[in-house]
């Protein structure tokens, strides 16, 4: 009896390879050949991602694709470089942290309180530069990235309004589709839950599942946070023992490096000598600082 539920299992599971196999071919059939750019960005693994994100009903991730192709030929992310978006990034309002979660993953640190600027066109443009980046810097056997948002000096005067949040969820599920793990809320104010509960609708089931509040007074959410970081590793604004440290002008160099390799990725540089290509779409180094440590 055992056996026979083994083998029934290992059954299902082959079937399903299969059909999923089958469905990738069909979607590459419908999208039909393809050059340059969207050549490169459209990658089996790619390809994989939309369909996940369409539950595999190949019509649907079609659609998806194609209306993120059009996206992408009109806002270019692949030609955005961090001279043109630095002032966006004085503060440390979004940036890629030093350090990984417990699966390797790239830490992009979202810090809402310290938004300095009015352009939503801009504001996007650096969001979605450092999302590419996010992306360039993931391990070659990841393909996703984690999100800690700190609520520090958040108020509604500071807030992000509701027209930047539903561009920015829109950017992430409809064009980023199963890029991101998980998005940690930490400690938001209670007048947060006014703006939540506009935000959430525009949220699809797949995202909105990988949202998660911790509050550091419910040992339940801080459980759960540990399970994907190590507190050596997490800043103590996010209940862990590493002091975090923005440091502008060493960020500003590290993008500029990193501007180099997406050139050489995209053949947009003046050598493709040293053109990246893994399984993720980008390249898996890590060069951003570690934080520093303090124990308690």
């Amino acid at each position: 009896m055992f056996r026979w539920k083994i083998s029934s299992q290992t059954e299902q599971e082959h079937n399903e390879t299969a059909l999923r196999e089958a469905k990738m071919k069909e979607l590459k059939a419908l999208i039909g050949q393809l050059s340059g750019r969207n050549s490169l960005y459209c990658s089996d693994a790619c390809l994989k991602r939309y369909l996940e994100a369409r539950n595999w009903n190949v019509g649907k991730a079609k659609k998806m694709l194609e209306e993120t192709l059009k996206w992408r030929s009109t806002f270019k992310p692949e030609e955005i470089r961090w001279n043109e978006v630095s002032g966006e990034g004085e503060t440390g309002k979004v940036y890629k942290a030093g350090f990984h979660d417990r699966h390797g993953r790239t830490v992009l640190i979202l810090r809402p309180g310290l938004q300095n600027t009015k352009s939503l066109e801009n504001q996007m443009k650096h969001l979605v530069y450092l999302i590419e980046n996010a992306i360039l810097n993931l391990p070659e056997d990841q393909e996703q990235m984690s999100w800690l948002i700190d609520f520090t000096d958040w108020s509604m005067s500071t807030s992000v309004p509701i027209k930047s949040a539903r561009e920015t969820i829109n950017i992430l599920q409809n064009h980023y589709p199963e890029r991101l793990a998980v998005a940690f809320l930490y400690n938001p104010p209670r007048i947060f839950e006014a703006f939540w509960k506009i935000v959430k609708y525009f949220i699809d089931a797949k995202t909105f599942v990988k949202v998660k509040f911790v509050y550091p007074k419910n040992p339940e959410s801080v459980e759960l946070m540990s399970t994907f970081f190590d507190e050596e590793n997490l800043p103590t604004e996010f209940g862990g023992k590493a002091l975090l440290q923005y440091n502008y002008e060493e960020f500003s160099k590290q993008m500029n490096q990193d501007d180099v390799k997406t050139a050489n990725f995209w053949g947009l540089g003046h050598s493709n000598n040293n053109q990246l290509h893994v399984s993720n779409g980008f390249s898996g180094a890590e060069i951003a600082p570690e934080p520093i440590q303090t124990h308690p």
